[in-house]
């Protein structure tokens, strides 16, 4: 491990949204030594939540949500609804809108999102947003459907101005690994103005892998250096903003206490 990566590693972090594969059990490992504290294994169609749920079921330290993705959105959401009983089920989605790749049709996406957002009204659960090009659009449905009390809008791809309708909406922002890129000052300057109390981390790992390390799949190991450049936007130190983002997590998908597991 470099020098740059043992500071930026500092801390307890918890990655709020990752896609554990195959491999779940070594990348966990690597995780826990690197000083991740808790993951969200994220669901994006029935089959990937199902296969979730048995990684979160398997350690203490990881949760799993339930929902689709507005890629696999034209396949409807059958049975996610059966899945949110399950006690590591912290989360509905990922959901939202995708208007850059268009995997589904718009009408379908937009049905399956508000389908999500009337489940987490309705069970007061939390909602994993993803939004692609689509900032008006997913604005006007959840002020048409309900804003839930608790969303965040993962891996966000916004700027100031999208930063601050998601604040005001009571939202939580999620930085990913794009926020290391050299490309992202508009994410970098959401960042820098967004409330403390309203960030939180990921690696949406295996995708979107930080720097310095891009052409590597991504990991949870990875998140404290996605931590690490939203401590550097906001000028303040990297173990307050592990601090901060944890124990945003743990509040946010109501896990009580942060002890480090159930």
């Amino acid at each position: 491990m470099s020098s740059g990566d043992q500071a930026a590693v500092e801390g307890s972090w918890f990655d709020n949204h990752c896609h554990l594969g195959s491999d779940a059990e070594e990348a966990l490992e690597r995780a826990r030594s690197a000083g991740v504290v808790g993951f969200v294994n994220v669901g994006t169609d029935l089959d990937n939540s199902r296969a979730a749920i048995s990684v979160a079921r398997s350690h203490p330290d990881v949760w799993a949500t339930a929902g689709v993705h507005p890629h696999e959105a034209s396949h409807g959401m059958r049975g996610i609804e059966d899945l949110l009983d399950d006690d590591v089920v912290v989360a509905i989605g990922e959901t939202g809108l995708d208007h850059h790749y268009d995997h589904s049709p718009r009408r379908a996406q937009a049905d399956v999102f508000a389908a999500h957002v009337a489940l987490a009204n309705e069970r007061e659960m939390p909602i994993v947003i993803h939004t692609r090009e689509a900032w008006e659009e997913t604005f006007a449905l959840l002020d048409t459907e309900g804003v839930p009390e608790r969303m965040v809008f993962h891996c966000f791809t916004g700027g100031p101005q999208e930063a601050t309708a998601c604040v005001e909406r009571g939202a939580m922002l999620s930085f990913s690994g794009i926020v290391t890129f050299a490309t992202a000052d508009d994410i970098r300057e959401a960042a820098a103005q967004s409330p403390l109390g309203q960030v939180m981390v990921e690696t949406d790992s295996p995708y979107l892998t930080p720097v310095p390390h891009r052409g590597k799949p991504n990991e949870p190991a990875n998140v404290a250096l996605v931590g690490a450049a939203v401590a550097a936007a906001m000028g303040i130190d990297s173990g307050e903003v592990a601090m901060a983002t944890s124990e945003n997590a743990w509040r946010f998908y109501g896990l009580g206490e942060a002890s480090g597991g159930r």
